[in-house]
C-alpha cells in the first residue's frame, strides 16, 4: 500500500479531546427548509447558499442539513419517532429486510432438479411405457426419476441451509431512540425516520444520515471495496448528489461496520431501498437474454418463452450440463429414428409386439441411469468438499470448477491472513529490526525476530533492550487502543482493535514491552489523548513517565504515530535526517509495506491537569491545543506493516500453475502492496524474461478501465495483478476472459463483488467475512476464506470430471451394444415370421438401471489420478465427449454387441431343435419357445458379465487392467490389488456376478418376469465371449499405448533436432 496515508485508530477508551461533531447547531425553518450549512471542505454548500429544496429521496440525504432531513422525514432528530408512528410506518414500508439474501425457495431447488433434457427424455419414456401397459418398465423409470430428484433436492437444500447459517451481514438488533427513550429492537423493525445509536463494533442496520458523530469511522469494504475504514463527519453537507458512496462522509450505509467512535443518525432508507438492497435487486434479474422495453409484445413473449425453454431443457448452465442436455436431445432423436426403423421393417403394420419392440430399441439407446449416477456421484463429491471447507450451493458447480482455466482472487483474507503484522523497523540510530515467518499475527512468540545482526529471543530475560528501541516500543504500545490477550496458558491469543494498532501492540509484546506491562502499577498514566483525525492523519497520547502520579511533575511524554507526511513537518530534525527518513520510508513502501512514523517529546504534565467536564461538548476545555503539543517531536523510527500471505497460499498458487491454471489477483489495495504479495506467493515471477513477455502483468484499475474492449482484447495476456479494483473493474475482467473463451472462477466477499460473482463461470464467496448478498450470488462458499480451499475444489472437480468420463463410457458402451443387438435382432424370426427379441424389455432395463447403475456409481467414486493436477485443464470446446471417449465407446460397444449376437446365434441356430424359435415367444413361455428362452438367457448373462468386466477396464483409458498402477503395484498379482482398490466398485461387480445366477435359475422370475430359461452348457459360450472381449479391449489399449509412445518419441526427436 506504500506510505501510510490514513492511519485508523480504534474507538477511544478515554474522553476524546476533540468534541462532538454535530449538525444540530445548523438551524433551518421547519416550515420552509433550506440547504443552509456550514462550509468545512471543498464541495460543501456555503452558509449563505439557500436554493429551493427539492423533494426528498434517500439519494439526496447527503446534500441536506439534519433539520432538513428531519423535517422531510417528519421526525425529531433528538427524540426520534413515537411508537405509534413507528408501527404505522412499519405497516407502510414493511420490514427492514434485503430480499436478495433470503436464499433459494424450495420450489426453485425442486425445479432445478428437473430442468435438464435427460430427465425430460426419461419422463417421455415413462409415459410411453405406461401407455402400452408396460407397468414394470414404467415404474422402474419413475423410480429412477424420483431418486434423481430426491438426491439432488436433499443435497441442494442442505447446502442452502448451510449458507443460511453463514449469513451474518444484517444487524440482528440495534439501538433506537423512540419518544426520547433508547431501546434495543430487531433491525428488521426499523422504519424511515427512526433515530439510531451506533457504537464501536455495531453493524449499521439501515442507511443513515448522521445527526451527530464523535471520531466516527466505518468499514465499508463490503459495499465499496475500500480496504480502509472511512472517517465520518455529521456536520458536512455535500453539494453534488452524484458523489460516490465512499465519499459521502455524512452518511453511513447498511451492512457497514463501526470501527471507531460513536454516532446517532436518522434512517433514510430501509430494506430494498438501501444501497445494499439496490445491489441485491440487480442480482435478482435473470441471466437470460432480454429485450428492450420498446420491443413489441410478441417479441417480449417469444424471448421469455425461449429463455424458459432453455432453462427447462438444461441449455443454460455449466459446460457439462449443456453438453449432457444436448446429448440427451440427440439420443431422443436417435431413439425416435430407431423406433421408426423397427416400424418400417414391419411395413408400419404396428401391432402390440411391434410397438413394444420399437419402444425397447428406443429405450436401449437412452442411458436411463446416467442422470441418477451423475447426481449421486456429484452429491458424494460435495460431502468430500465440505470436509475441505467448501460448501457447494449448486451440484453442477463442482464439476464446473474442475474445468477452470483462470482464477481471479481477492487478496485480503483469501491469499493473505487478513491481519496486519509488523515486518520491518528502522530506528533513528540506524538499527534495523526484521520479523519473519509469522504464522499467527496475534501471537508475539510466533516468528523469528532479528535486531541488527542478533537473533532476538524473548525468553532470554538477561538481554537488555537498547535504549532507542525501548523508547520506540514504549511509544507504539502507549499510543495504542488495541488489546492483545490470552485467556489461558494453553489457549490462543485474541485481539480487539484496529489491525494496524494490533500489529504494533504485538510488536511491543515481542520485547515484553506491551501496554499492560508498561502501565502495571500505575506507570505511564494517561493524561490526555488527541485521537486520530483524517484531516491530520496522526494520533497522540500524553502519559506520565515512569509511573509518576504527581500532576505538577514535568515527567510526561507526548507519544505520536501517524503518516510520514503528517509527522515529518512537526519534527525537530535536520534536513539531512528528514531526507534519510523519506528515503527509508520509500524503500519500505517499495516492499509493499504500510509505513508509519513514530516520534515523541517531553512535556510538562501540569499543563494537562484540567479534566473534561461531564457532558461537555467542548473539544479542549482549557487543555493545550493539539498543534502546541504535536510540535518539535523527536524522531524514534519507522515501522513497516503488511498483511502476510497465508502459509498455504504459495504452495496453492504453484499447484495452480502446474495444473495450467492462471491466477489473477484483483484487489482494492495499493499497487505496491499487491505487487509485493504477488511476488511473495508466486503469482508474479521474478524471472526478467517472464516480465518482458507480459508487460501488462501489473496494472492499476483506472488504467484498465480506461481501455476499450478492443484494446483489452489486443493485449497479449490479461493482467495478473489489478490494484485499486472497483466492482466494474472485476466485471470487465470476467467479460474479457469470456471473450478469450476462458473458464474463470471469481472470488469475493463484499456486496460490491456480487455482480462479478454472478457473471463468472463459478462464483466463490467467503463464508467467514463475506456478505449475505455475495453468498447469494455465489455457486460455492469457502467456510475458511482460504485460497488453498479453491485449489482443493479444483482438484475435486477434475477428479469428478475424469470419473464422469469413465462411467459415461461404461454406460454408452452398454447402450451401443444393445442397439446393435436389437437392430440386428430384427432378422431373428420365429415360425410365424415375427422378430424374436434377443433381450426382453425387462432384461434391457435391468442391465441399464441395476447392473450398469451401480457399476457406474462405483466408477464415480474412483480416486483422483496421480497426475490430476499436473495436466492442463480439459478443452472446454470439446467438453466431456473427447475424441478418445467417442472412439472407445464405439469400439468397445461394437465388440460387446457383436459378442452378444454371437452368444444368441450360437444357441438359437447352433443347436436348433425341431421347433426352431417357436411362436409368440416374446410374451409367454411354451415348450416350443425353450430354445428362444435359452438363447435369450445366454445373451443376458453374456451382456451382464461383459458389463462387469468393462467396469474394471474403464478405470483407465489406456493402461492395462493387469498393470494399471505400476507406480503402486507390480507383479502378476497386481490385478487383484487394482480391482480391490475401489471397494464399492468391487462390491458392485461381485453383486452383479452373484445376482445373475438367481435371475437365470429362479422359477417364475426367469420365465414369467425376464422371459428367459435356465441354461447349462451355454455357460461355456458366456465364458468364451468374456475371454474374447478382454483380449479385444487389452489389444485396443496396447495399440493406443504404442501410438502415444510413438508420438512422444517423435516429439523428443524433434526437440533434439531443434536443440
Amino acid at each position: 500500500m506504500g506510505t501510510e496515508n490514513d492511519l485508523d485508530v480504534e474507538g477511544q477508551t478515554e474522553p476524546p479531546i476533540r468534541g462532538l461533531k454535530s449538525s444540530k447547531n445548523t438551524s433551518a425553518s421547519a416550515s420552509s427548509p433550506t440547504l443552509a450549512g456550514t462550509v468545512r471542505t471543498a464541495g460543501t454548500v456555503s452558509a449563505d447558499s439557500t436554493p429551493t429544496l427539492p423533494g426528498f429521496t434517500p439519494e439526496l440525504a447527503h446534500t441536506l442539513t439534519v433539520p432538513d432531513v428531519s423535517s422531510l422525514l417528519e421526525t425529531d432528530s433528538q427524540n426520534g419517532l413515537d411508537n405509534t408512528e413507528a408501527a404505522r410506518r412499519l405497516q407502510q414500508y414493511g420490514p427492514n429486510k434485503v430480499e436478495g439474501a433470503k436464499g433459494l425457495s424450495l420450489w426453485t431447488i425442486l425445479l432445478r432438479q428437473v430442468s435438464n433434457s435427460l430427465t425430460l427424455v426419461l419422463v417421455i419414456t415413462m409415459i410411453l411405457s405406461f401407455a402400452i401397459d408396460d407397468h414394470i418398465e414404467g415404474g422402474v423409470i419413475a423410480a429412477v426419476i424420483l431418486l434423481n430428484i430426491v438426491v439432488g433436492f436433499v443435497q441442494d437444500y442442505r447446502a442452502e441451509q448451510t449458507i443460511q447459517a453463514l449469513y451474518a451481514l444484517s444487524a440482528p438488533t440495534c439501538k433506537v431512540v423512540r419518544s426520547g427513550q433508547t431501546e434495543s429492537i430487531k433491525a428488521e423493525l426499523l422504519v424511515p425516520g427512526d433515530l439510531v445509536r451506533l457504537g464501536v463494533g455495531d453493524v449499521v442496520p439501515a442507511d443513515l444520515r448522521l445527526v451527530s458523530s464523535i471520531n466516527l469511522s466505518t468499514d465499508e469494504a463490503l459495499l465499496t471495496g475500500e480496504s480502509l475504514p472511512v472517517s465520518k463527519h455529521a456536520e458536512l453537507i455535500l453539494k453534488d448528489r452524484d458523489v460516490p458512496l465512499g465519499d459521502r462522509t455524512n452518511m453511513v450505509y447498511s451492512a457497514s461496520t463501526v470501527t471507531r467512535g460513536r454516532a446517532m443518525g436518522l434512517v433514510t432508507a430501509t430494506a430494498m431501498n438501501t444501497e445494499v438492497g439496490k445491489i441485491a435487486e440487480l442480482l435478482r434479474t435473470t441471466r437470460g437474454k432480454t429485450v428492450d422495453e420498446d420491443s413489441s409484445m410478441v417479441k417480449k413473449i417469444w424471448t421469455k418463452f425461449r429463455n424458459g425453454l432453455r432453462v427447462i431443457l438444461g441449455l443454460d448452465g455449466t459446460p457439462l450440463q449443456v453438453t449432457l442436455s444436448k446429448f440427451a436431445l440427440l439420443l431422443f432423436g436417435l431413439a425416435i429414428m430407431l423406433a421408426i426403423i423397427v416400424f418400417s421393417v414391419s411395413k408400419f403394420n404396428i401391432d402390440d409386439e411391434v410397438l413394444i419392440y420399437g419402444i425397447c430399441v428406443a429405450v436401449a439407446v437412452i442411458p436411463e441411469s446416467l442422470i441418477a449416477v451423475l447426481t449421486i456421484a456429484t452429491a458424494l463429491g460435495t460431502r468430500a468438499m465440505a470436509k475441505g471447507n467448501v460448501v457447494i450451493r449448486k451440484l453442477a458447480a463442482l464439476e464446473a470448477v474442475g474445468g477452470v482455466t483462470n482464477v481471479c482472487s481477492d487478496k485480503t483474507g483469501t491469499l493473505t491472513q487478513g491481519k496486519m503484522v509488523a515486518k520491518s523497523v528502522w530506528l533513528a540510530d540506524g538499527t534495523e529490526i526484521t520479523i519473519q515467518n509469522t504464522n499467527h499475527p496475534f501471537d508475539p512468540t510466533s516468528g523469528d525476530v532479528r535486531v541488527g545482526d542478533v537473533d532476538w529471543v524473548l525468553s532470554e530475560k538477561e538481554r537488555k533492550t537498547p535504549a532507542q528501541l525501548t523508547s520506540f516500543l514504549e511509544t507504539v504500545a502507549l499510543c495504542n487502543n488495541s488489546a492483545v490477550t490470552k485467556a489461558d496458558a494453553a489457549g490462543p491469543y485474541t485481539a480487539i482493535g484496529e489491525p494496524t494498532e494490533i500489529a504494533l501492540q504485538v510488536l511491543a509484546m515481542r520485547f515484553d514491552s506491551g501496554k499492560p506491562q508498561l502501565t502495571a502499577g500505575g506507570s505511564h498514566g494517561l493524561l490526555v489523548e488527541y485521537p486520530f483525525d483524517s484531516s491530520c492523519k496522526r494520533m497522540t497520547v500524553v502519559c506520565r513517565a515512569d509511573g509518576s502520579d504527581d500532576a505538577d511533575s514535568a515527567s510526561a511524554y507526548a507519544y505520536t504515530k501517524g503518516a510520514i507526511e503528517a509527522i515529518l513537518p512537526l519534527m525537530n530534525a535536520s534536513d539531512a535526517l528528514k531526507a534519510e527518513i523519506v528515503t527509508r520510508a520509500e524503500a519500505l513502501a517499495a516492499l509493499g509495506l504500510r509505513v508509519l512514523c513514530v516520534a515523541r517529546k517531553p512535556v510538562d504534565a501540569s499543563l494537562f491537569s484540567v479534566e473534561p467536564k461531564e457532558g461537555s461538548e467542548q473539544s479542549n476545555n482549557g487543555l493545550p491545543e493539539r498543534n502546541t503539543v504535536e510540535c518539535d517531536l523527536v524522531f524514534l523510527g519507522l515501522v513497516g506493516l503488511y498483511d502476510p500471505p497465508r502459509v498455504e497460499s504459495a504452495a496453492a498458487v504453484a499447484k495452480c500453475k502446474e495444473a495450467g491454471i492462471t491466477v489473477h489477483m484483483l484487489t482494492g489495495d495499493h499497487v505496491k502492496t499487491a505487487t509485493a504479495i504477488a511476488y511473495e506467493i508466486g503469482i508474479l515471477s521474478r524471472d526478467p524474461s517472464a516480465a518482458a513477455s507480459s508487460p501488462n502483468s501489473i496494472m492499476v484499475a483506472s488504467a484498465f478501465d480506461a481501455l476499450t474492449e478492443a484494446e483489452i482484447d489486443a493485449m497479449p495476456s490479461l493482467p495478473l495483478v489489478l490494484a485499486r479494483c472497483s466492482p466494474t473493474t472485476k466485471v470487465r475482467m470476467v467479460e474479457a476472459m469470456h471473450r478469450r473463451k476462458a473458464f474463470c472462477v471469481m472470488t469475493g466477499d463484499g456486496v460490491n463483488d456480487s455482480p462479478a460473482l454472478k457473471i463468472s463461470d463459478v462464483g466463490i464467496a467467503m463464508g467467514l467475512n463475506g456478505s449475505d448478498v455475495a453468498k447469494e450470488a455465489a455457486d460455492m462458499v469457502l467456510t475458511d476464506d482460504n485460497f488453498a480451499s479453491i485449489v482443493t475444489a479444483v482438484e475435486e472437480g477434475r477428479r469428478l470430471f475424469d470419473n464422469i468420463q469413465k462411467f459415461l463410457l461404461h454406460l454408452l458402451i452398454s447402450n451401443i451394444a444393445q442397439v446393435i443387438l436389437l437392430l440386428i435382432g430384427l432378422a431373428f424370426k420365429d415360425n410365424k415370421g415375427v422378430s424374436v427379441f434377443p433381450l426382453s424389455p425387462l432384461e434391457i432395463l435391468w442391465a441399464n438401471l441395476v447392473t450398469s447403475s451401480f457399476l457406474a456409481l462405483g466408477l464415480g467414486l474412483e480416486d483422483a489420478q496421480p497426475d490430476v493436477m499436473q495436466r492442463p485443464p480439459h478443452d472446454l470446446a470439446v467438453g466431456i465427449f473427447t475424441k478418445e471417449l467417442i472412439i472407445d465407446k464405439f469400439v468397445y460397444g461394437t465388440a460387446m454387441g457383436g459378442l452378444c449376437l454371437a452368444a444368441f446365434t450360437s444357441v438359437a441356430y447352433g443347436v436348433s431343435g425341431p421347433d426352431g424359435l417357436g411362436e409368440l415367444c416374446n410374451s409367454d413361455y411354451s415348450p416350443a419357445c425353450d430354445l428362444a428362452f435359452r438363447a435369450r438367457a445366454t445373451t443376458f448373462a453374456t451382456l451382464t458379465f461383459l458389463l462387469l468386466v468393462t467396469a474394471w477396464e474403464s478405470k483407465h483409458f489406456t493402461r492395462s487392467l493387469f498393470n494399471m498402477h505400476p507406480e503402486k503395484y507390480s507383479g502378476p498379482l497386481s490385478v487383484f490389488k487394482t480391482i480391490w482398490q475401489n471397494k464399492f466398485l468391487f462390491g458392485a461387480v461381485s453383486a452383479g456376478f452373484v445376482i445373475c445366477f438367481p435371475l437365470v435359475y429362479l422359477p417364475v422370475v426367469n420365465r414369467t418376469v425376464f422371459k428367459h430359461e435356465a441354461i447349462t452348457w451355454e455357460w461355456g459360450i458366456v465364458a468364451a465371449c468374456v475371454a474374447a472381449y478382454i483380449l479385444i479391449v487389452e489389444a485396443w489399449k496396447a495399440g493406443k499405448r504404442r501410438r502415444l509412445a510413438g508420438v512422444r518419441n517423435k516429439k523428443a526427436v524433434v526437440g533434439v533436432e531443434a536443440a
